[in-house]
């Protein structure tokens, strides 16, 4: 196969945002043959061995890493694991992009920023994680960006929910099946981002002529996650007057919040690349894509 024809790595193909990024990639048309979809089982991003052996066999011209240590309050006891995952895998991944002229395409988190900004986070603020999850992903902005900088683009996004796995709104989905009423909290404000679209996001700028660098991608918009959850409501049929505001502090986790959450996309926006979807626009469409997915179990 000739090495000007693009081939693709998924690290973390297994996941929400993986799984999506394997389909996005076949309704555009890209053949099977030149797509590796690798899971964590496949493809473990912390061993040098596993990442040589996949730039060997598969000789990628792209990769998009989905792989992330992502349980945020579990991060706050198992930091090295998570490090691992977030901050040595990315760095190995650079590593091996930068010897082999691959594109890479690392996804990060709004958690690398304090969270107590007014205005929507540009990507050259100042970054202060408060939490383990946010340090990890954060070093593992800085490895790949150190160790590939003509060739990898870091994408910080937010508030991702899917049709594979657990998120948000499939919570939201078994709560309100449940109970009467549910509790949300209304103190934290970002932009719920629908995998599917972040998923054509990445694989159009990775396509692109963009400069390499650190975008934000994530639906277009803001609410509270008590807003968010009314709207989901809104799509279940479910009265949204049900869904009742609380604040953070009636609901303490060990790895704390960011209370603001929102990115700007004038970086996305300025590279050319296409806008992303308004939060509530892409919500209606994930219920009407994905409906088996985001809908309660009969029975």
């Amino acid at each position: 196969m000739p090495r000007d024809t693009p081939r693709w790595l998924i690290a973390g193909a297994g996941g929400q945002l993986g799984s999506d990024l394997a389909r996005v990639l076949r309704d555009q048309g890209v053949p099977d043959s030149h797509v590796l979809a690798a899971s964590s089982s496949q493809l473990d991003i912390t061993s040098s061995r596993s990442i040589a052996a996949a730039f060997t066999d598969f000789d990628p011209t792209v990769v998009l890493n989905a792989a992330a240590y992502t349980a945020v309050d579990k991060a706050e006891t198992d930091e090295e694991r998570a490090f691992a995952v977030n901050a040595s895998g990315p760095a190995l991944l650079a590593a091996a992009a930068n010897r082999t002229g691959a594109r890479l395409v690392q996804v990060s988190t709004d958690y690398v920023f304090s969270g107590d900004a007014r205005e929507p986070y540009r990507v050259d603020a100042p970054t202060d994680p408060r939490s383990a999850y946010g340090r990890t992903k954060l070093a593992g902005e800085l490895a790949v960006r150190e160790l590939a900088p003509d060739l990898s683009y870091v994408v910080r996004t937010a508030w991702v929910y899917g049709a594979s796995g657990a998120n948000f709104v499939k919570t939201m989905v078994r709560l309100e099946s449940a109970h009467e009423t549910v509790q949300v909290v209304d103190d934290q404000r970002g932009s719920p981002t629908w995998s599917a679209d972040l998923a054509r996001g990445l694989v159009e700028l990775a396509r692109s002529g963009a400069a390499p660098g650190t975008y934000h991608c994530t639906g277009s918009g803001d609410t509270t996650w008590h807003g968010f959850t009314r709207a989901i409501f809104e799509e279940l049929g479910a009265d949204p007057a049900r869904v009742l505001p609380t604040t953070s502090d009636k609901f303490p986790r060990p790895a704390p919040r960011p209370a603001y959450s929102v990115l700007s996309a004038s970086g996305w926006l300025g590279a050319g690349l296409t806008p992303m979807p308004h939060w509530r626009d892409a919500l209606r469409h994930a219920f009407a894509e994905d409906a088996a997915a985001y809908r309660p179990a009969a029975g």
